[in-house]
This record gives C-alpha cells, structure tokens and sequence, in this order.
C-alpha cells in the first residue's frame, strides 16, 4: 500500500524488496521528478516505474544494486519484490536444511545463525545455554 501524500521515491520504500537507494535510481532511470508525490504520478510514468522494476538490467541499473546476486539455482542477478522475495527465502532455507548446511540446522531449531554467543544473551527467545537452577 504506497501512501499517496508520501515523495515517491520514499513511498516506493513500502514495497518489500525496494530500498531508498533502489527506489531513487528507478526513479532516476524512468526520468521522474524526485520531488514529485506518489499521488502526482501518472499511469505512463507508473507504468515506466514497473517496467524498470521487473527488468533492472535492461535499464543499465549495475549489479551491485540488485538483491539477488548470482542467483544458486540459474546464475542470474535479479531484483526480486514481495512475494517472490518470500519464496525464494524459503526455498534457500529449504536448501540449507536439505543440505544438513550448520546455518540451516541453526534456522531450522531457531537458534542465533550469524555466530553470535547464546549462553546468556536472547533467553526470551528460545532457552539456550545453561539455565538458572533454583
């Protein structure tokens, strides 16, 4: 749900998958005013803001700007939106876990995936590490 009274670079921000960053140089590359309101904006220039969205590369946006770099399955750099962003978190996790991968171990019993201590820090969460005996 993109707020109309919102400058439209940040109202674009509202879709999963599209940073400020991002957003900025979509809007740059379809030519629209950066000042402009997401309300302001007509269906051509939405229509152009879609196309550049769904094809980055063809628009000369660079690599580095696209969340999904050498993609595992095809190889591809792609910028993935929404619910395809979902899916294909879910299929990497599925991945690490088919795998038997230490991260997806780690995903799969909840517990801290980046190396992070857990003996006393994050006790809300899950119980890890030694517990307080009464």
């Amino acid at each position: 749900a993109v707020v109309s009274t919102q400058s439209t670079g940040y109202a674009l921000t509202s879709i999963k998958g599209v940073g400020r960053r991002y957003s900025n140089i979509v809007l740059k590359k379809a030519e629209i005013d950066l000042t402009k309101r997401a309300g302001e904006i007509t269906e051509e220039e939405l229509d152009r803001i879609m196309k550049i969205m769904q094809e980055p590369r063809e628009y000369k946006i660079p690599d580095y700007f696209l969340i999904r770099k050498k993609d595992i399955k095809d190889g591809k750099y792609s910028q993935v939106l929404a619910n395809q962003l979902d899916n294909k978190l879910r299929e990497d996790l599925e991945r690490l876990k088919k795998i038997r991968a230490h991260r997806g171990l780690r995903h799969h019993w909840g517990l801290r995936v980046r190396g992070q201590h857990t003996k006393t820090t994050g006790r809300k969460r899950k119980k890890v590490g030694e517990t307080k005996k009464k």
